[in-house]
């Protein structure tokens, strides 16, 4: 019988550009979902999160650093800063070249991936928070 299962994750930043692996977040919940075959859709609230494919390991986290910084510069002047004066334009961009969501099948329970492919949440915005990223499950 085909079902739909949503589920959240939690996490705490405590930096900008801070990336981190939540493959085994997602596992453990598409084992608490009890569903075996289908996609589960991985989505970030909000518009200076995103979520990507990688494999993560400490010279591509650095390396995705480095073409940030190139390609939305921190210190380059925004529109959206000089609308809202809160210097987080930059994250906006960042944000949006990546996206807010992905799809990942699975099978007989196990996700989907390549040997060296790892899903990653990336908080772009400078200010620590707590983000919430939303899981949905969509299978038999």
């Amino acid at each position: 019988m085909f079902r739909v299962v949503t589920d959240t994750i939690r996490l705490k930043t405590g930096r900008e550009m801070q990336i981190e692996d939540i493959t085994g977040k997602v596992e453990e919940r598409l084992k608490a979902s009890k569903l075996s075959d289908g996609t589960v859709t991985v989505f970030v609230p909000g518009a200076t999160g995103a979520v990507t494919t990688v494999e993560y390991e400490p010279g591509l986290v650095s390396d995705l650093e480095e073409a940030f910084e190139k390609v939305a510069p921190r210190h380059q002047e925004y529109g959206h800063n000089a609308r809202w004066g809160d210097g987080n334009g930059h994250a906006h961009v960042r944000a949006s070249l990546l996206g807010p969501g992905l799809t990942v099948p699975f099978s007989a329970g196990q996700m989907i991936l390549g040997t060296w492919q790892q899903i990653i949440f990336v908080d772009f915005d400078p200010p620590a928070r707590a983000r919430e990223i939303v899981l949905q499950f969509m299978g038999t």
